[in-house]
């Protein structure tokens, strides 16, 4: 199925890199041909009512221009507008606790939600947690970071494979991607191409090329690096657009609790990263 509905979710402070990730959001929704919804939400916090003079008023209507929410919708509107985009936006406010399950039941009525990712920022990976795990789809994670760099034609893409149902489950939420790529690269990080490790790669090479994608499969040893970090620097080295991968988490106690490979990546991304659940 072509992705032709994205989402966009717009939480926090409108810093210079943000603004730029959401720049390079609206670009992919452009070059995929999707439409493109963002929906704004701040917190709702109770402010005990005040006696305003004449002369606050005009600075007091300034600071509601300013705020981060209507900034953050006005950089949306403004780079929808330059990509000649299909786009609309929504805003709110809730009580902290509800944001993240209103953005995750949002997200399920989309095929592709577009998250800008703040590197090594606790309520970042909660919400990437609750959109992964709640809405049901996959996620596109944008580095602020590396947002400068980041192209929104996502053409060298890398698989990696781990044999797994979640990084199968990942590969067939990107086929439309897959498919509008120039090239596709399938990693396995281990330590010996064993017999198990090359027929489990060769069989999805296989796989895609019944959906007319023609991918190479190649492995790399960890080298005594964690497997998150192996992939990154690799992506980095071969010029990859978009990492492909499964998300890994355990529960315990009803907690989620990130596996390695899966924390790194949703920590700091080295570039675009599709993720499923």
């Amino acid at each position: 199925m072509p992705i032709k509905d994205v989402f966009l979710p717009l939480v926090g402070q409108p810093r210079g890199p943000a603004l730029v990730a959401i720049e390079k959001c609206v670009a992919v929704a452009a070059d995929l041909g999707a439409r493109i919804t963002a929906l704004a939400l701040e917190e709702d916090v109770f402010e005990r009512p005040r006696v305003m003079l004449p002369d606050d008023r005009d600075s007091a209507r300034a600071s509601l221009e300013a705020s981060d929410m209507q900034r953050l919708l006005n950089a949306f509107t403004n780079a929808a507008s330059r990509a000649n985009v299909r786009a609309q936006s929504r805003s709110g406010k809730l009580p902290a606790d509800q944001i993240r399950t209103i953005l995750a039941e949002h997200a399920r009525f989309s095929d592709l939600t577009l998250v800008p990712v703040k590197p090594h920022d606790s309520r970042m990976e909660a919400l990437v947690e609750a959109l992964l795990f709640e809405s049901g789809r996959p996620l596109l994670l944008c580095p602020e970071h590396r947002a400068d760099e980041l192209r929104p034609e996502i053409e060298n893409v890398m698989i990696a494979w781990d044999h797994s149902a979640r990084a199968a489950r990942a590969v067939g939420d990107a086929l439309p991607v897959l498919q509008a790529a120039t090239s596709v690269r399938v990693l396995t990080v281990a330590e010996g191409k064993t017999d198990a490790v090359v027929q489990s790669g060769t069989a999805l090479v296989d796989h895609l090329r019944e959906h007319g994608v023609f991918a190479s499969f190649e492995t790399t040893k960890g080298g005594g690096s964690s497997t998150g970090k192996v992939l990154g620097s690799w992506a980095n080295s071969h010029g990859i657009d978009a990492i492909v991968m499964g998300a890994y988490h355990h529960s315990r106690l009803n907690e989620i609790v990130w596996g390695g490979v899966t924390k790194t990546v949703i920590g700091q991304p080295p570039c675009w990263v599709m993720i499923s659940h």
